[in-house]
């Protein structure tokens, strides 16, 4: 197999093209009018991101670690488990192809777009939204999310399974993080996942959109970030008993954060 970097690249953004496609796509189907799954259901739509995170790891795996979510990317970094110097590569193809895949989401479903009077609907089929705005518990469900994805994916790595199982796996780990945690956010869990789609929002001609809300857009970023740091980095404090530098400094951070969006949710009821 061709490990070039450049090889990487193309799966990284094949992958997380595929998973957005598929993600994007069913949210798209339940939400949008005149679509024939519309009102599908939470059910569906966290079975629907599961079986597409395991879609991508299956069409990307064979040329890269199948990552498809820089908190993944930036997580397995700190815990030593990947490279720093692949890290901006792999990066930056999954924002690409995050982009290209709420791209043909938008193209698939043309039609349903100016059907559909709601703009919050629409922006929700490319990008997270909390039920509640209140920024503290927004921040803290987002990192919460991703720290337990990226604990979860080092211990379902140290465990044995058949060849080929692990993304089968992998997607019961995401289904399992929507139905139980994704009802605060919408569990974007994954930076690339929110903020290209959240782009392909705001630059193409979609009939009757809103704002992009981008005001709210750091939370899904931030949070996976520091929660996927947190978890490679706890996964290696727990099991491995490492308790480097790195892992205080990204607790302070989160606690940085956390003060910050408490005076945020202040001004907000003000």
């Amino acid at each position: 197999m061709d490990t070039s970097i450049g090889t990487q690249f193309l799966g990284e953004l094949l992958g997380t093209m595929i998973l957005v496609l598929f993600g994007g796509g069913v949210v798209a189907g339940v939400s949008l009018k005149n679509s024939k799954a519309e009102a599908g259901g939470w059910i569906v739509i966290t079975i629907a991101w599961g079986l597409a995170v395991t879609m991508g790891v299956y069409v990307s795996g064979y040329m890269s670690l199948a990552h498809l979510n820089p908190a993944v990317t930036i997580g397995m970094a700190l815990a030593g488990k990947f490279p720093w110097a692949d890290v901006f590569p792999y990066i930056s193809a999954q924002f690409i192809g995050a982009f290209i895949g709420a791209t043909l989401v938008w193209l698939h479903y043309y039609p349903h777009w100016a059907k559909t009077e709601d703009k919050p609907t629409k922006l929700g089929v490319f990008s997270t939204a909390p039920a509640i705005r209140h920024f503290t518990s927004n921040f803290f469900g987002e990192a919460l999310g991703t720290f337990i994805l990226i604990f979860g994916l080092l211990s379902i790595g140290a465990n044995k399974f058949s060849e080929g199982l692990n993304p089968l796996v992998v997607g019961g780990l995401i289904v399992v993080i929507g139905m139980s945690l994704g009802g605060t956010t919408g569990y974007a869990i994954n930076p690339a996942r929110d903020l290209g789609p959240r782009i392909a929002h705001f630059v193409w001609p979609i009939a009757g959109k809103g704002g992009s809300d981008w005001s709210y857009s750091w939370v899904p970023v931030l949070g996976p970030i520091i929660g996927g740091a947190l978890g490679g980095l706890g996964y290696n404090a727990i099991i491995n008993e490492d308790f480097g530098i790195w892992l205080w400094v990204f607790v302070a951070l989160f606690l940085l954060v956390l003060l910050f969006t408490m005076q945020l949710d202040k001004k907000q009821k003000a």
